[in-house]
């Protein structure tokens, strides 16, 4: 009965519009409802959220929301698609490698898809158009190439999944991501390439040694932040929350000695931080009471018994939790649903041997297919949006690059060494 109260009850407050945070909450305490009595209830389910925010390593998140939007802001996109240029403008359909490869470096920079979709989507969907790539394809190559930067680190979601899994190293994670979010890129780029080569896209015009190397010069404090970021993570310097707050001041000093950002831009930095940071957040807290309730209820514990009696092969087990993931994913935004299924899910892949890092940046992966699918798929609004194109045009070329993505997911899943290496030759 409470399994169907809180499946129900989920399902019907998202069809009808209510927006997921409220309809997360509103279905645990009406699963609580039906074992206990009111009051307790509902301050049960209040001690809960309260607690679930109750954690030193939830501070990385607005810091580094706030290092993504100074990136955003601050100058550092451009520079970034310059350096592409250098490296990948060359090739056939040279402008869509720029966009992917710019999109891993600025993703990865500042741990969010939207701001990548939106900072690199405006600069190169214009300059691809002016090329004469179809404005469909040059969307749909930024949507999916996007995502990278949630598995590439510093990534937020990542932190979120260390925070659902318990004792997951957040620095072996960060670790975990790099391999897989390059196997994202390269597969993407395969794709766009051969879509340029059919189609006789243009390559970029080349550059000669000299500006090559001042594309470079200019890209390279961007890209320090990287090393200062997961070499002090990995170093033992400092924690991921810790590095968090060195990102802003490194970036803000970076944004200012650009002269992209002032001091009378800081308070609207600051709002939009905050307003995305209490999204993030009313997510976490009534994700946690749902996590909570679905404990309480034993429903991990049923799922995980009834997962091993359909099969207790490796291979089998993860291609079912893969189709289930990819599922929720195209319904579920990122945040809640790694905070509900990895409690339910966690369990069982580990009675199968399998690491807890692994199968975090599989969930990663995953979820982030759903990014790019209505309808609640945050990039693809975004994506769209930037490029001032419809969703029903973008669909269809979107399809090649759903394949990548998913063939990648296939590799990930069932080589883990590719997650796990890194972290590996770092004792981590």
């Amino acid at each position: 009965m409470e399994v169907l109260i809180l499946v129900l009850s989920f399902v019907i407050l998202l069809a009808i519009g209510v927006p997921i945070a409220y309809s997360i909450g509103i279905s645990a305490i009406l699963t609580m409802l039906v074992s206990i009595l009111p009051i307790p209830a509902f301050t049960t389910i209040a001690q809960r959220m309260a607690t679930g925010l109750d954690s030193f390593a939830l501070l990385a998140i607005p810091f580094f929301i706030l290092a993504g939007q100074l990136m955003n802001k601050g100058g550092i996109a451009s520079r970034l698609i310059e350096f592409a240029k250098v490296i990948v403008g060359r090739f056939p359909g040279g402008l869509a490698f720029v966009n992917i490869l710019a999109c891993m470096l600025f993703g990865a920079i500042s741990g969010s898809a939207v701001a990548a979709a939106s900072a690199i989507g405006g600069f190169m969907n214009p300059k691809m158009a002016e090329e004469g790539y179809d404005k469909s394809f040059a969307a749909a190559v930024n949507i999916t190439s996007s995502t990278t930067g949630m598995i590439i680190p510093p990534s937020n979601i990542l932190i979120v999944y260390s925070l659902a899994a318990g004792s997951v190293s957040i620095g072996a994670l960060f670790l975990a991501g790099y391999l897989p979010g390059i196997l994202v890129g390269v597969l993407l780029m395969i794709v766009a390439g051969v879509t340029s080569y059919r189609k006789k896209y243009p390559t970029a015009p080349g550059v000669g040694m000299k500006e090559a190397l001042k594309k470079l010069f200019d890209a390279v404090p961007s890209l320090f932040l990287l090393i200062v970021v997961i070499g002090g993570i990995v170093a033992g310097y400092f924690t991921a929350t810790e590095a968090s707050a060195i990102a802003v001041v490194y970036t803000l000093v970076l944004a200012m000695i650009y002269k992209e950002v002032k001091i009378k831009d800081l308070p609207g930095i600051l709002l939009d931080t905050v307003s995305t940071t209490s999204i993030v957040m009313i997510l976490i807290a009534t994700s946690m009471g749902m996590s909570w309730v679905m404990s309480y209820e034993n429903i991990p514990q049923s799922v995980s018994a009834a997962l091993l009696t359909i099969s207790n092969n490796k291979i089998i087990v993860l291609l079912i939790i893969n189709l289930i993931l990819l599922f929720v994913g195209v319904f579920m935004d990122m945040t809640p649903a790694v905070l509900i299924f990895t409690p339910i899910f966690l369990p069982v892949v580990t009675e199968l041997g399998i690491d807890p890092v692994h199968y975090g940046i599989i969930m990663v992966l995953n979820l982030c297919v759903g990014l790019c699918t209505p309808p609640v798929g945050s990039v693809l609004f975004v994506g769209c949006s930037v490029a001032n194109i419809s969703i029903d045009r973008v669909i269809k070329p979107l399809l090649p690059f759903f394949i990548a993505m998913l063939v990648a997911l296939m590799i990930v899943t069932y080589v883990p060494e590719l997650s796990l290496w890194l972290p590996s030759l770092f004792d981590m």
